[in-house]
């Protein structure tokens, strides 16, 4: 029998210094740091941790679809399987899929699916699995972001990156990136995710109460957000193939190493060998054209002399 033990909320989630629970100011993210090519079985895959968030996201496909029926013709599906460990939360967790872990898988899809090019693989299926580890409010802005990483991984062709994270409402102020407190003990909550190509959203969900200054206040503080979250997106995306670049360039150094040199003499004499060759060929092109021209010369020194004749006989006629 499991004994549910009670949240205590704090009646203050921001002090008088205008300074959150665990010190952030009210338009500050949580720590954030993302990684990609994490999964070797993966064709991409992206760790993220978004404050005590701790997520794994790996793709798979284009393949085919199974079953068969739910393939299109015209053009490609998205399905993304969200789930969180049973250790992931405070209270252990049943291992079987629940409403929830289905409703956000449904949200990922739609607000990765504007961002693929999905009629260039007719009758195919991208998968994507998002594996929470840890669990600390917002996860399912963060797995957004991983999935969206993952894709990019997998070098899907997309037409931006998105990046995922909620404002909220607490003790009447508006406050970007909440915590696991300030969601639950909050008064409002707007997650959301930006393509960043053109900062449209792609998914925008409401819950609470909020003036119409105050959600037009959480929405700027969103796409501030969403612009730092992308900036650490993309230098993963480089420092991955920074390495990779790194890498290439030392096994080549290994390879010629290993080259004996007796080859490379011979592949230099080789070398040389050729432009002899070269040569004697352009040499034998132009005495070609040299026998070529002769003809013409020989006719303009027989002209010559006619013209010579005739003008003598003009002179003698005078």
């Amino acid at each position: 029998m499991t004994i549910l033990i009670p949240e205590e909320y704090p009646k203050k989630l921001i002090d008088k210094n205008g300074k959150r629970l665990d010190g952030r100011a009210l338009d500050e993210l949580r720590p954030f740091s993302c990684k990609i090519g994490v999964l070797a079985n993966a064709d991409g895959s992206a760790y993220v941790e978004h404050g005590k968030n701790k997520i794994y996201a790996g793709v798979y496909g284009p393949r085919e679809v199974h079953p068969r029926h739910l393939a299109r013709p015209d053009r490609g599906i998205i399905r993304v399987d969200y789930r969180m460990t049973t250790f992931s939360v405070h209270e252990r967790k049943s291992p079987a899929p629940n409403r929830r872990e289905r409703e956000i898988s449904k949200i990922i899809e739609d607000a990765l699916a504007p961002t693929l090019f999905l009629e260039l693989y007719p009758n195919s299926a991208i998968e994507v699995y998002v594996q929470v580890i840890a669990a600390d409010g917002g996860t399912r802005c963060a797995s957004t972001t991983a999935a969206s990483l993952a894709l990019a991984d997998a070098g899907l062709p997309l037409k931006s990156l998105v990046a995922a994270v909620a404002a909220g409402k607490a003790d009447g102020e508006i406050i970007l990136d909440l915590g696991d407190l300030e969601d639950k003990a909050g008064t409002a909550d707007v997650p959301a995710a930006v393509r960043m190509i053109d900062e449209e959203f792609t998914l925008l969900q409401f819950d609470g109460e909020m003036t119409p200054e105050e959600f037009e206040k959480s929405i700027k503080l969103i796409k501030k957000g969403a612009r730092e979250i992308f900036a650490k997106q993309t230098a993963a995306i480089k420092e991955k193939f920074d390495t990779v670049r790194k890498e290439t360039e030392e096994e080549n150094k290994k390879i010629e190493k290993l080259v004996p040199p007796e080859e490379k003499i011979t592949h230099a004499s080789g070398t040389k060998e050729e432009e002899k060759a070269g040569e004697e060929k352009s040499d034998k092109a132009e005495e070609i054209k040299e026998e070529k021209e002769d003809p013409s010369d020989t006719k303009e020194e027989e002209k010559k002399p006619k013209k010579e004749k005739e003008e003598k006989k003009s002179e003698e006629n005078k």
